[in-house]
């Protein structure tokens, strides 16, 4: 199996590239997330590869981070979601937005995604949940901004889940408590406001 290529980008255009390693050229389908971050034509670049192998096709697909591609075979692990929808859901929301619309049950925010109806969307959740890890899609919405207050909140829901709660729940307990709390609120005062003290 495939697992990188390092090489020489030959043809870029948004669903795929062409990397030349060693005077062969490999065709690479890749997500919209990918082809941003590719380096221009000619330019030296390593893309981390998902090799597809089925009874009538083989076919690469790139990334340029292994959360990309770890997201992808996520994805492609759920019934009914191919490589090519899973390259659509990864163009069509960031690793970190999925994440949240994951661990928040927003079927309608997954739904969004070209090709993604509410049934998919519901096993997305339904089989991805527990996959992503407790606090990670908590992770992802405070890896989306850098505050203290985004520190606090997710300190504070990830309590509540090793609590028990749910982490849907544990995250509107915490916005709750949030909105009318200042900008000193520590997450021990988040959580005892959360818990009814």
């Amino acid at each position: 199996m495939i697992t990188y290529l390092n090489g020489k980008i030959v043809e870029k255009h948004p669903t795929r590239v062409v990397v030349d390693v060693g005077g062969v050229g490999y065709e690479v389908f890749i997500p919209l997330s990918s082809f941003d971050k590719l380096p221009s034509v000619d330019s030296d670049c390593r893309i981390f590869i998902y090799d597809y192998v089925r009874e009538d096709t083989h076919k690469l697909f790139g990334f340029m981070t292994e959360d990309e591609r770890g997201m992808f075979v996520l994805l492609t692990s759920i019934s009914g979601i191919g490589p090519k929808l899973a390259l659509s859901a990864l163009s069509g929301l960031s690793i970190g937005e999925l994440k949240v619309a994951i661990a928040d049950s927003d079927t309608k925010r997954l739904s969004s995604i070209s090709g993604v109806g509410k049934k998919v969307a519901e096993r997305m959740v339904v089989e991805l949940r527990d996959k992503i890890g407790v606090g990670e899609g908590l992770d992802a919405l405070g890896g989306m901004a850098s505050s203290g207050m985004d520190s606090v909140l997710r300190d504070s829901a990830m309590a509540l889940i090793s609590l028990g709660y749910q982490q849907p729940a544990a995250r509107k307990m915490v916005a709750s408590v949030m909105k009318v709390a200042g900008e000193d609120v520590t997450v021990e005062d988040v959580i005892k406001k959360a818990l009814g003290g």
